[in-house]
């Protein structure tokens, strides 16, 4: 298989989501979940991901969708299509899986996934976080990982604008 095809075989759509999960399952594999935009990839997604994969076996990432991103972050967002973020967070080694979401937040996502261990930013209080109450209910773990501090999308575009 080339390298190409090993990174889209990374991105799951809800057919092929269960049997995978199954599998890890049956491996007894620890999966760590997180989910963000991830529009532009740098220096502080790479530190926070690579630190929430080594939480567990297995990392896999829910990416918000184009609209949904637009949602969020206004009408000039996403500075990359959902199809590219895929592309790029799935050529990350530790990178296991990832899966575009459409809702405002992933919280159905983490229900079917279930997770072992529940990652977002230290930004967040682990009670505030979406899916806090299923990863919990179940006994898994809610982690928050600081930022890294001058690494952010906002800023790389803020610094883009000033030229």
């Amino acid at each position: 298989m080339n390298s190409i095809a090993k990174i889209k075989q990374k991105i799951q759509s809800q057919e092929s989501l269960d049997a995978l999960l199954s599998r890890w399952k049956n491996q007894n594999k620890k999966i760590v979940f997180t989910n963000g935009c991830f529009d532009i990839l740098h220096r502080g997604h790479i530190e926070y991901l690579s630190k929430a994969a080594d939480l567990g076996d297995v990392l896999f990432i829910g990416v918000n969708t184009d609209s949904s991103v637009r949602k969020l972050k206004g009408n000039n967002r996403p500075l990359q299509d959902e199809n590219s973020r895929l592309l790029i967070l799935g050529a990350l080694e530790f990178v296991d899986a990832l899966i575009l979401f459409d809702e405002d937040t992933p919280y159905d996502l983490i229900k079917m996934v279930q997770p072992h261990i529940l990652v977002k930013g230290s930004d967040y209080k682990p009670e505030d976080i979406v899916g806090y109450d299923i990863v919990k209910a179940r006994g898994g773990e809610i982690k928050t990982i600081d930022f890294l501090q001058g690494y952010s999308t906002s800023d790389i575009e803020q610094r883009i604008k000033q030229g």
